[in-house]
């Protein structure tokens, strides 16, 4: 499948999705990190894809939605932004609104996923 094809499943599929560099438990970049952390204090589970263990995904991500940096952080569909925007978000209490919001579209029987 072709990498931009995936990344729209990926992130259609998936209510909350994060492409890090890394995972949630072990994060490889301190923005990655800072970024995840944030999503995990909202509550909610989340999707995550760690791009360095996928090269396809982390070269052709940031032609996907014209984001040139890592992580990337999509919510319903729609990117939200990176590290600085999320805990920007998260300081003003409304990226746990916008999480609480999108963890209603999980299927009932998942649990935290990798995307």
């Amino acid at each position: 499948m072709d990498p931009l094809e995936r990344i729209k499943e990926q992130v259609e599929n998936n209510p909350i999705l994060i492409y890090m560099k890394g995972t949630p438990q072990f994060p490889q970049c301190g923005f990655s990190s800072r970024a995840a952390a944030a999503l995990q204090q909202c509550g909610e589970k989340f999707a995550y894809v760690n791009v360095l263990a996928d090269p396809e995904i982390f070269e052709n991500l940031p032609k996907f939605a014209d984001w040139p940096t890592f992580p990337q952080i999509y919510i319903d569909g729609e990117l939200i932004g990176g590290c600085d925007i999320t805990l920007e978000l998260f300081e003003k209490g409304e990226l746990q609104k916008m999480v609480k919001e999108a963890a209603k579209k999980w299927p009932a029987e998942e649990k935290e996923s990798e995307g």
